[in-house]
């Protein structure tokens, strides 16, 4: 895969905000992604050493819609630890 189909958003909450203090930067990527290309993918598109990568998976919420019910899709998002020193400066950015 390449890093445009790996990495699908930013996350940005006020826990991950925070978390940027120490290098730690949260991303929604693809269900299919491993560790691997999520760290070849930060890599390459933001030009940092990538420490280390945790990834979640996320189940989707059950909606209600009327009275019928549905079920939002499962997402996977990964946390991903980069150097000491360095940042990604562009995960700042709103519109990105």
């Amino acid at each position: 895969m390449t890093d445009t189909l790996v990495l699908l958003r930013p996350i940005v909450t006020e826990k991950s905000m925070t978390q940027t203090n120490e290098g730690k930067y949260t991303f929604e990527v693809r269900t299919s992604a491993t560790k691997q290309e999520i760290a070849e993918a930060v890599a390459e598109a933001f030009k940092v050493d990538v420490v280390e990568v945790n990834v979640m998976t996320v189940r989707g919420k059950t909606r209600r819609y009327g009275r019928h019910t549905g079920r939002k899709s499962d997402r996977k998002k990964a946390i991903v630890t980069v150097a000491k020193g360095q940042r990604i400066e562009r995960y700042f950015v709103e519109g990105v």
